[in-house]
């Protein structure tokens, strides 16, 4: 049985954290080390992997940090990222102790963008996050538009862990598109005082998007 943990760290940034029943854990886009280093030492997690979904600064900041502290933990990324891990080329499946993540390639925000699933849990990094997907900086809206469609075909009950807090601004950019939406006003109603909106399910974001 896996447990999530939810990091919030610099502006809007969540680093993500997944244990299993020996509180042993995956560490997702740290992109700063202290607040990481912080909750492992409270929670006495002992970390095993760090999985990175892209190499922006507000992805990748922590890792060199995290890697002098906890010296036996792997690195895993796309080979866009320019510091020495472990590059998940032509990979759909990445194992690191007793957790397996499918290896998802979805380009758009950036051209090797990687996701990773362990049912229930996708970290869909800057590609997918409630409400909204994340802005083409290195690929193309064609791109974008088939990474979206390829995390469409998860299960219903999946669990969406973005690296960001945008849920709010989605949903007040969605409004002013399509005013009179129902889901949108509703789930805007719902969430609009949680300090915290994810993770979200697929089921919901398909209503809200449309993707």
């Amino acid at each position: 049985m896996h447990q999530l943990h939810c990091i919030p760290a610099l502006k809007d940034n969540y680093i993500w954290i997944l244990t299993n029943s020996a509180n042993q854990a995956i560490i997702i886009d740290p992109g700063e080390a202290k607040p990481v280093i912080n909750y492992i030492n409270k929670h006495k997690i002992s970390p095993l992997g760090i999985l990175l979904t892209h190499h922006h600064i507000d992805h990748t900041g922590g890792v060199c940090e995290l890697k002098a502290q906890y010296q036996n933990i792997d690195v895993y990324g796309p080979n866009e990222i320019d510091l020495p891990i472990n590059y998940l080329i032509n990979q759909n499946k990445v194992d690191i102790g007793d957790f397996c993540f499918d290896v998802i390639a979805v380009p758009g925000h950036t051209l090797g963008h990687l996701a990773y699933y362990c049912s229930p849990y996708l970290f869909s990094g800057d590609t997918l996050f409630s409400a909204g997907c994340g802005r083409v900086f290195e690929g193309t809206y064609q791109q974008m538009l088939d990474s979206l469609k390829q995390l469409k075909q998860l299960p219903d009950d999946t669990l969406i862990c973005a690296s960001h807090e945008y849920t709010l601004s989605n949903l007040a950019f969605s409004l002013q598109m399509l005013p009179d939406d129902k889901n949108i006003k509703d789930y805007l109603d719902l969430i609009s005082k949680k300090p915290i909106t994810l993770p979200s399910i697929l089921s919901k974001e398909k209503k809200l998007t449309y993707f």
